[in-house]
């Protein structure tokens, strides 16, 4: 394969993975606390080897996949209800909840107890409070109160105050499923003292379902369009062979 074809190869790629993101936006559309991502693609300039660049030409340019990019901003917080359902009022700030693989992170504050009387996602990974400890509710308490500073109390006293952090870089955490970020050595959580914490309330995605609709459509587009460059290449290859040979 020579130059062209690696080029559009190296865009077909990309088209690919562009798709992959946006779909994976839409299939979370209506994940709370979910935060859409978009991918960031580079060019990569490469010099023709023994070779002078033809006048008015330019150095070889391929598409590659850089990084992953995810949109801050926060979703819509609805009403619910439901007490321990929480929204945080800064967009910074993250849940803290503790899992197999160690402390982790996440915007969705869809909380319940277990039997244990203890507060836990939707996965059953126990909520941190404020020592990194498990959040749990005596036996028999049933009036949960959540202040805004995320203080946990019942009828009879205070219970805990949620772990709630920032980072510095949040585009650094790692997406690990079930709403959860993992942070890397380089990113170290400071706790948000004034959290804003909404009880009664869910934080949805920030996924515009129109708008990524509409940029899946853009996205296939262009793939097929690189597709027909990448057929319409082999076809001059082709061409170009038989020439050849008959000239042979």
């Amino acid at each position: 394969m020579d130059s062209p074809g690696y080029i559009v190869l190296s865009r077909l790629v990309a088209q690919t993975r562009a798709a992959t993101v946006t779909a994976n936006n839409i299939a979370n559309a209506d994940t709370p606390g979910f935060r859409a991502a978009r991918p960031l693609f580079g060019t990569v300039l490469e010099r023709q080897l023994d070779a002078q660049v033809p006048s008015g030409g330019r150095d070889l340019a391929f598409a590659q996949d850089r990084a992953t990019w995810r949109d801050t901003m926060p979703g819509a917080v609805a009403t619910t209800g439901n007490p321990l359902d929480l929204a945080l009022g800064t967009p910074e700030g993250f849940f803290a909840v503790e899992t197999p693989r160690g402390e982790r992170f996440t915007r969705s504050g869809r909380f319940s107890l277990n039997g244990d009387g203890q507060v836990v996602t939707a996965e059953g990974f126990a909520v941190l409070n404020t020592d990194r400890q498990p959040i749990r509710v005596a036996q028999g308490d049933s009036r949960i109160e959540v202040m805004g500073d995320g203080t946990l109390r019942t009828e009879n006293g205070p219970v805990g105050r949620l772990r709630v952090v920032r980072f510095a870089d949040p585009q650094q955490l790692n997406a690990e499923g079930d709403r959860l970020y993992a942070a890397p050595a380089s990113q170290q959580p400071e706790a948000v003292d004034r959290p804003g914490v909404v009880q009664g309330a869910m934080e949805g995605s920030n996924v515009r379902p129109v708008i990524e609709l509409t940029r899946m459509t853009e996205e296939m587009r262009e793939f097929q369009f690189v597709a027909q460059m990448a057929e319409k290449e082999g076809e001059r290859l082709g061409s170009a062979v038989d020439r050849i040979l008959r000239r042979r």
